[in-house]
């Protein structure tokens, strides 16, 4: 099967789609480091900036760095109140516009998947951030039906339509992310698995969230007119609503820590 690049362009369109998933998954990631006040910190792909502004709000850096290849997407992330504190800025996560050791925390979060090459991203992670410094990663699990449209993509497969991929969807499994840390040389590895719960207040809250998805939204805009309705209605049936019509569903993501060896 074919499939096409997936593109995010569309701050606010993405705030919609995942950047809710995000923040659940990402308190819970946060919880997890318990990170220590006072650091320098780099988020690797930081996209509309609603990790960004996680670090501001729970961890009180001296310092972010957000980098991220798409200019919308940092546009967004420029408007959030507490992502002021940030600097945002174009990059690439295997090439990092970053000194040897200025960091003190670099986290990666819901990005590792496409990376193109993962060893090398997390490799430059290491390279940016002081020894004793620790890098983070957490990322859907795209294998073990953990990503949160999960079942969305299962319909669309079955009836014939390509879903974009990731280039690095393996990179996502929690085994595969423990031996990239390992590999990097990083001390102290540890994993963990997350689960989280979001509830749309309808079936349309639902479906206005997918059409503005940059996984699936180029294939569900070119759909012809019977076929998107067969499968909103394959999804409608598949994800059953309460007694006040709110529909409530798990994902589940792999997260990974190391530090950087003294």
């Amino acid at each position: 099967m074919v499939t096409n690049q997936i593109r995010f362009d569309d701050g606010a369109a993405y705030e919609r789609y995942m950047g809710k998933w995000s923040q659940l998954a990402g308190e819970i990631f946060l919880d997890w480091l318990a990170p220590q006040s006072g650091l320098r910190w780099l988020d690797v792909g930081c996209g509309n900036g609603a990790f960004t502004e996680m670090i501001i709000e729970r961890c009180a850096p001296v310092s972010v760095e957000g980098i991220d290849p798409s200019e919308g997407q940092l546009a967004y992330a420029r408007t959030r109140p507490a992502s002021r504190a940030a600097q945002f800025r174009l990059g690439d996560a295997m090439a990092q516009p970053f000194p040897d050791n200025t960091f003190d925390a670099a986290v990666m979060p819901l990005v590792i998947f496409f990376v193109p090459d993962p060893a090398k991203g997390v490799a430059e992670m290491a390279r940016v951030v002081c020894p004793g410094g620790f890098i983070a990663a957490y990322a859907w699990d795209m294998f073990g039906g953990g990503f949160p449209y999960a079942a969305l993509q299962a319909e669309m497969r079955e009836m014939g339509i390509a879903v974009p991929a990731p280039p690095s969807p393996d990179a996502s499994r929690i085994d595969a992310m423990r031996d990239l840390w390992t590999g990097a040389g990083l001390d102290a590895v540890e994993t963990w698995e997350i689960t989280v719960q979001r509830t749309f207040a309808d079936f349309d809250d639902y479906w206005t969230a997918i059409l503005g998805g940059p996984s699936v939204s180029q294939q569900l805009a070119t759909m012809a007119a019977e076929e998107l309705a067969l499968l909103k209605a394959r999804m409608r049936a598949r994800l059953p609503a309460d007694a006040s019509g709110r529909i409530t569903y798990s994902a589940r993501a792999n997260a990974v820590k190391g530090r950087v060896p003294n």
